[in-house]
């Protein structure tokens, strides 16, 4: 299992190379209680294959959704996901902190 971040930026850079649309997601801001600390990242590709983690699992789905749309559009997100708000309960951040992702695309 890949899970050292320059395995998963390696990831990034294979897909890459091998002509697949990839994103990079990164925690930038926590607050409270955060599953994984700033500077944990998840990789994405154009097929939603994924390497990595911003929450231990509990929002991977929402960001990799978001991340196929950075991918095919080329436009940056800034995600938040905290206790507060409604739709981080439904994605399961449940842990009662708030976690900010920043999602680009690679190359």
């Amino acid at each position: 299992m890949l899970n050292r971040d320059e395995d998963i930026l390696k990831a990034a850079e294979d897909w890459h190379k091998s002509g697949h649309g990839v994103a990079l997601a990164t925690v930038v801001e926590t607050w409270g209680s955060a599953p994984r600390p700033v500077g944990s990242n998840l990789v994405i590709n154009d097929e939603g294959t994924f390497l990595g983690s911003v929450s231990g699992g509990c929002v991977e789905g929402a960001v990799v959704t978001e991340a196929l749309d950075v991918i095919s559009s080329g436009q940056p997100k800034m995600l938040e996901f905290g206790v507060a708000d409604e739709t981080a309960w439904n994605v399961g951040l449940s842990c009662g902190g708030t976690i900010r992702v920043f999602v680009e695309k690679v190359g």
